[in-house]
């Protein structure tokens, strides 16, 4: 731009020609009209756009790149944060965010499938512009790069969702699945027609819907809840029943254990009383026959040695020892004759030894 010719001095025609005051006034007129052309595109301008025009020295911020133009066309030139310098009035200068940045979405009518109409408030979207594509975006779609994939494309994304689905899904039964599957649909065209652009995640809020459907939600909301818990309270019930029955059913379990351990105990007891009895039935019964076998056997021997005692001799001594231990004292003229006669103790004594010797024989 020729901003320094108002400073030029125009040469002036000699005097003594006539007719060059023409090319001075139109000198003059040029200039003129140049600071009006510069004039008219600062007041079409923001306050901003004149500063960024005006100034020489720019800084470039934390997390953004410096994009230029010059002369309208986009240079290939991306700045990192920090100072720059660029030409005024001719370098043009735009800041570009490459780290996340959340885009908010207001106001999306649509209708659903039935033909209601609702309206999602707001839908953000968290998306990020690599730099290694910050050229190539910008030379396709210009700074407002996300009014075209990301306000725009929710708008479109959000009625194609809603024609295709009715009030009771878009509402409640796939709501949960709304940021999912603008998410992808947003990544799917970025991917193929911008693909520096990359959408991190879409939050979605319920939308506005009138208020008589939404007071009809609310009722069948509540009823649900109602039917919801009546389920519960029953499940508690049977549970509570369940663990009543489980308890009574150990504790007749525990019972009946108890109750054969201690049977099983008497028994064992009955059974080792009754086998300390039979021990001592044994023992008895052994001692007993022993001492019967024992006394049999006494008496046995005795009697075979009575046998061989049953002399003449032997019984003689024994007459001798009785009378003799006779403490009786006759006194009188006439002693009795059994004392005295002799021959009847002699007849005795031999009659006895013939029946002892009679009865060796029959036995023998």
């Amino acid at each position: 731009m020729d901003s320094n010719q108002p400073r030029a001095e125009t040469p002036q025609p000699p005097q003594g020609r006539r007719g060059g005051g023409g090319n001075g006034f139109s000198a003059i007129l040029a200039v003129f009209l140049s600071f009006i052309a510069i004039f008219v595109m600062m007041m079409n301008q923001t306050p901003s756009t004149i500063r960024n025009g005006l100034s020489i020295l720019h800084q470039v911020p934390e997390g953004h790149v410096g994009v230029y133009w010059r002369g309208g066309a986009l240079q290939k030139t991306i700045t990192d944060p920090g100072f720059h310098l660029k030409l005024p009035f001719i370098t043009h200068y735009e800041p570009v965010q490459v780290t996340l940045q959340t885009d908010q979405v207001r106001d999306i009518p649509c209708g659903t499938k039935g033909g209601v109409m609702i309206n999602f408030e707001k839908i953000e979207v968290v998306n990020r512009l690599h730099k290694d594509f910050v050229h190539d975006t910008l030379l396709n779609y210009g700074v407002q790069y996300d009014n075209t994939w990301i306000y725009d494309k929710i708008h479109h994304e959000i009625n194609q969702f809603c024609s295709s689905h009715s009030l009771q899904q878009v509402y409640i039964d796939v709501f949960d699945q709304i940021g999912k599957k603008m998410k992808d649909a947003l990544q799917g065209d970025c991917t193929r027609y911008a693909p520096g652009i990359e959408i991190m995640s879409v939050r979605v809020t319920k939308p506005t819907i009138p208020e008589s459907i939404r007071h009809n939600f609310e009722q069948m909301e509540e009823e649900r809840t109602k039917v919801l818990i009546a389920i519960e309270k029953q499940r508690v019930v049977e549970k509570e029943a369940e663990t009543s029955k489980k308890m009574a059913i150990s504790e007749a379990e525990k019972s009946a254990n108890v109750s054969k351990i201690l049977m099983e105990q008497k028994l064992m007891e009955k059974d080792s009383a009754r086998k300390q009895q039979e021990i001592e039935n044994q023992i008895y019964m052994a001692r007993e026959k022993s001492l019967a076998n024992a006394y049999f056997y006494r008496v046995l021997k005795e009697a075979e040695a009575n046998k061989l005692k049953l002399t003449p001799q032997f019984l003689e001594l024994k007459f001798v020892e009785a009378i003799a231990n006779n403490t009786k004292i006759f006194f009188g003229e006439k002693i009795p004759s059994m004392f005295l006669d002799q021959r009847l103790l002699g007849n005795f004594l031999q009659q006895l030894a013939r029946n002892v010797s009679e009865e060796e024989k029959s036995t023998a």
